[in-house]
């Protein structure tokens, strides 16, 4: 009765804009990185995984009057958190303003409903376009407060005006995975009854440029656990998952839970400002703490998506972290990275959807691009493979992990319901 249950999920990325097109995009093997298309920049030689609409037709979607100041971060989040509401029967309608009309609420015992977001780049996108003006005139001046990360949760909590509480996570690349698990914490100590969390994360100049400074950009798509790879994909995208307690959910109609949060961990190495340590220490021990917490081994655990971000240094230290714990019987591993992008604080909340698609729908996804094996580790990553008759087994545990920078690691895991 104390377990957290996913009862509802929602997700724009370069895959598409829902789960629906997704779980498509995910089945045909058909990845969302391109060449820059929305983002206003001179490196046009980086392919990116962009969501495929415009800030004006997104505000469209969500029937955001123009003059309203809104960044693209938060648009993206407003999104996810829609369609994930919907999908958990936590929308009776959506009004013409495509906002929640009603929520399984009542007036003598109303839900404590939590926003819990990630995002660290927030609205740098608003801030950069309109930094001249902001020096020179008042004309932008409304875009200031839209800044900071905090604020862009605010803009999709005010949105919906359905939460009583709002937090914002910011540890880079594990930023929706902590979300996740902050709110998986807030349900067991019984401070919300029912929580959104995730991410969303937009790309920027200063996000490109940021990377590029770093020299982890990879101009030809990106190939996660390969021995020629050459650096990540950026992308960008939302993602959300609706949390809530089985002893609220097991004894109702509705909503039918989609998965359980079995199990989730953060450690921290410290190790250095960006990268990696070399031994995995930080992410074998994520790992294994997710393990214990859900009181599972690793022979438990079906599939690994993997953070894989396509640099020499992660696929390196996380594939040695792999090692460690799984020893010589190692499950299918891939990152989904070279489908949507490395979509930064947002990506823990991404894979998670894609994880819980992979349960849903038994497959897991491929590791795209793959064409050389690292000699320094053991496994391949999991590929389709021609003329094969194989028979997919059933996918009833997934370990999905998320690294940031300064070592913030974070391993989550999704298991099917009995």
């Amino acid at each position: 009765m104390n377990r957290i249950l996913i009862t509802g999920m929602g997700i724009v990325s370069a895959l598409g804009n829902s789960v629906g097109e997704t779980l498509q995009s995910l089945r045909e093997n058909r990845s969302g990185i391109a060449s820059l298309r929305y983002l206003k920049t001179a490196h046009t030689e980086f392919p990116v995984g962009e969501v495929k609409m415009t800030d004006g037709e997104m505000t469209a979607l969500l029937n955001i009057p123009e003059n309203v100041p809104t960044t693209r971060t938060a648009l993206m989040g407003m999104l996810a958190v829609r369609e994930a509401l919907a999908s958990a029967g936590l929308a009776f309608s959506i009004d013409r303003r495509g906002q929640l009309q009603s929520i399984m609420q009542s007036k003598e015992s109303p839900l404590r409903i939590a926003l819990v977001s990630g995002t660290t780049v927030g609205g740098m996108d608003k801030s950069e376009r309109f930094y001249l003006d902001f020096l020179e005139n008042d004309t932008k001046n409304a875009y200031i407060s839209t800044h900071d990360c905090g604020a862009c949760t605010e803009k999709i909590a005010d949105y919906f005006d359905i939460f009583s509480q709002v937090d914002t996570v910011s540890t880079s690349c594990s930023s929706a995975a902590n979300a996740i698990l902050l709110g998986a914490e807030l349900l067991k100590n019984d401070r919300a009854d029912i929580v959104v969390a995730g991410g969303s994360e937009c790309i920027t100049k200063f996000h490109l440029n940021g990377f590029n400074t770093l020299m982890i950009l990879d101009k030809a798509m990106c190939r996660p656990f390969d021995a020629t790879r050459a650096g990540l994909n950026l992308g960008e995208g939302a993602a959300y998952v609706v949390m809530q307690r089985g002893r609220d959910v097991l004894n109702t109609s509705e909503p039918k839970p989609l998965c359980e949060l079995s199990g989730y961990a953060n450690t921290c190495d410290a190790f250095h400002q960006t990268a990696s340590s070399p031994d995995g220490e930080g992410a074998y021990l994520a790992m294994k703490c997710a393990l214990e917490n859900a009181g599972l081994q690793p022979a438990d655990i079906d599939y690994i998506n993997a953070h894989g971000t396509g640099t020499q240094n992660n696929d390196m230290s996380e594939g040695r972290a792999i090692m460690r714990l799984f020893g010589h019987k190692i499950p299918p591993v891939s990152s989904t990275k070279a489908f949507t992008g490395h979509t930064t604080s947002a990506s823990g909340g991404v894979e998670a959807v894609i994880s819980i698609l992979a349960l849903q729908h038994d497959f897991i996804p491929i590791n795209l691009n793959f064409s050389e094996k690292m000699a320094e580790l053991p496994f391949t990553p999991y590929i389709k493979m021609e003329n094969s008759d194989r028979v997919q087994k059933s996918v009833r545990t997934v370990l999905s992990n998320s690294f940031g920078f300064g070592g913030n690691d974070t391993s989550l895991i999704f298991s099917k319901t009995l």
